[in-house]
């Protein structure tokens, strides 16, 4: 994994704008401690941040490749994990290769495909290629959008990164937010192609953006797909086994040290059972990691969406696997900390964060960097199976809005009109936007020949999930992870898996009458029964009183100020809060406190101008 950045500009000599490139560069030092490197030319400039993960001695960045008709060069972030394959079949086209990297096999694939080479990709990648033989910009994302990639258009062509900040480093972007992007940030929803700032876009999920004198084109290569279903239960069964093993056995695949995150879940215990299986072939064992606090085992109260604490689990599944397990265990003044706070909002670019569960996974992640460089994670299984418990509530498949929403609504409106004024709350009009953006979104699922309308209901929830919630769910780690130069791998993000379950009928992925039937009946001989029958518990929250005393004092202490978040928040809703009993204190009132703090935050660290 990496950090790229780069300016295209068709109007100008770009030899003269290294001090441009550099500080774009720099932004993405994070996410590539280990080496930085820069390429130029008159109308490109490539930036480059790595993270040392394969072929440590050969894979520097940005790559050229001669041609008969001028150089083809790359910035490239991610892991291609076929790359092996494309490699032999390019040396038998006459390829011949300098390095072990899978960026010098994409660079020669470009060359040989075109950019027909998305097709070829197995992968979390983002990438981009200036074509000096045309004078084209070719940026390209993988399919699910694991890899993040940002591009804002000049006035005589585009500046491109893989996290905003690089952009914004750039002299010719604008540091503004509006209403659509205000939007953006606060409806959780995440519109493919959208970003918080103006005049910035993302390359959507499995697209490319072409970029020459003629202008921008954007096209997709790949959409979640419609397709039949015909092999029955067991062979769909077996063949979830089998794309899961190849899965996890091309993934951990590394030349650093790697490890999983092990939470005591189903989807995490099964990546960590196939990754302790494949390795132990030969004698290595897998580190593991699951994340605790301090005393939570005495003030742990249960509730509707977390029955059971994770160690217990975790150490099972460890125990059973043979991994080398540890817990990192974390306490209230840690997770409460301004810096990392800090920290947390920088990474994102944005004022967007789960509050103690985004502080408490970087100092998760901090911690892991110490030991590993690589982990593999469960992320994105419940999307992919089915395993939110929404997805099994009537009510909430009859409902004409975005699932996860349909749960939480009257939470998150409840927080929305409190913490904004009513003025913003109102020009915000959340309601429609998000009807908006649902309707959008439900227009793009294709039905199956002779579908249900029951099966359809169900392929919808599906297609809403692994194209908008997983979406942010795979921003925050890869934002997350990358700000301590960990690399967090998401086997459950295969396309191919993806794909293949995504067409199981529902009545096949619900065959035993619990949520992930198929994950469970392909994965059952590795797992302890107690996982097996595990019910369904998010990332934890910390519930220390402690924590939320230190939030009220910080909030105490912004209120004495004229802080430019209250020309947002209502001053008013803050003081009621800071006059509650910490200990007695609703989460969602908590919740909404952490809001305030981080966006006082990020309007510090960015100073947007805000045109509301």
């Amino acid at each position: 994994m990496c950090g790229i950045t780069g300016w295209i500009s068709f109007d100008r000599d770009l030899e003269q704008q290294r001090t441009q490139l550099d500080a774009m560069t720099q932004t993405m030092a994070c996410r590539g401690p280990d080496a930085g490197g820069a390429w130029i030319e008159r109308h490109a400039a490539f930036g480059h941040r790595r993270l040392s993960v394969i072929d440590l001695e050969g894979g520097a960045q940005p790559m050229v490749v001669p041609t008969d008709n001028g150089p083809v060069s790359i910035t490239y972030s991610g892991e291609v994990y076929n790359f092996k394959e494309l490699r032999a079949e390019l040396v038998r086209r006459g390829h011949r290769f300098r390095t072990d990297s899978d960026t010098e096999v994409v660079l020669n694939g470009y060359v040989e495909w075109g950019e027909a080479l998305a097709d070829r990709l197995n992968g979390i990648y983002a990438f981009a290629i200036w074509d000096s033989r045309v004078e084209k910009l070719v940026l390209i994302r993988d399919r699910m959008g694991v890899k993040p990639l940002y591009f804002y258009e000049t006035g005589d062509g585009v500046l491109f990164g893989s996290e905003p900040k690089a952009i914004l480093a750039n002299s010719l972007s604008e540091r503004a937010v509006d209403l659509a992007g205000l939007r953006e940030l606060v409806s959780f929803t995440q519109t493919p192609g959208s970003s918080l700032w103006c005049g910035m876009r993302e390359v959507v999920p499995g697209g490319i953006v072409i970029v020459d004198r003629a202008g921008l084109r954007e096209r997709r290569y790949w959409t979640l797909p419609t397709r039949q279903h015909t092999d029955d239960l067991k062979t769909t069964i077996g063949n979830v086994r089998d794309l899961l093993e190849d899965i996890v056995n091309r993934q951990v695949v590394s030349d650093v040290p790697r490890c999983t995150l092990l939470s005591g879940g189903l989807d995490s215990s099964v990546i960590t059972a196939l990754a302790a299986a494949k390795l132990g072939e030969s004698g290595e064992k897998v580190r593991s990691f699951d994340v605790d606090f301090v005393g939570r085992a005495d003030d742990f109260v249960a509730d509707e969406l977390r029955g059971t604490t994770d160690a217990p689990y975790a150490r099972e599944v460890a125990a059973r696997a043979g991994t080398q397990h540890q817990s990192i265990v974390l306490d209230h003044a840690s997770i409460a900390d301004p810096d990392i706070r800090r920290k947390v909002i920088t990474a994102r670019d944005s004022p967007l964060s789960l509050g103690d569960m985004d502080t408490s996974l970087y100092l998760l992640f901090q911690a892991i960097r110490q030991h590993s460089t690589v982990a593999l994670s469960g992320e994105s299984a419940d999307e992919v199976f089915g395993g939110y418990r929404w997805f099994h509530q009537p009510e909430v498949q009859a409902a004409k809005t975005f699932p996860w929403m349909a749960v939480f609504v009257s939470g998150a409106k409840a927080q929305v009109s409190d913490r904004f004024n009513p003025g913003i709350t109102a020009a915000l009009d959340l309601p429609t936007y998000i009807a908006d953006q649902y309707s959008a979104a439900v227009g793009e699922v294709e039905r199956a020949e002779g579908e249900s309308d029951h099966e359809m209901t169900m392929r919808t929830m599906s297609h809403l999930h692994l194209t908008r919630f997983v979406r942010m769910l795979l921003e925050r780690k890869d934002r997350i992870s990358m700000a301590v130069g960990l690399e967090v791998r998401v086997p459950f993000c295969d396309h191919r898996l993806v794909e293949y379950v995504y067409n199981a009928p529902w009545s096949m992925k619900t065959f035993d009458g619990r949520e992930k039937s198929l994950l469970r009946a392909a994965t059952a001989d590795l797992l302890p029964q107690s996982v097996l029958e595990r019910t369904k518990a998010p990332y934890p929250a910390t519930l220390d009183p402690q924590y939320t005393s230190a939030l009220l004092q910080q909030s105490k202490e912004l209120l004495t100020t004229d802080d430019p978040v209250f020309d947002l928040v209502d001053r008013s809703w803050l003081q009621d809060i800071t006059q509650q009993d910490s200990a007695n204190m609703p989460l969602d009132v908590r919740n909404g406190m952490e809001r305030v703090l981080d966006l006082s935050t990020w309007l510090d660290i960015y100073r947007p101008e805000l045109r509301l």
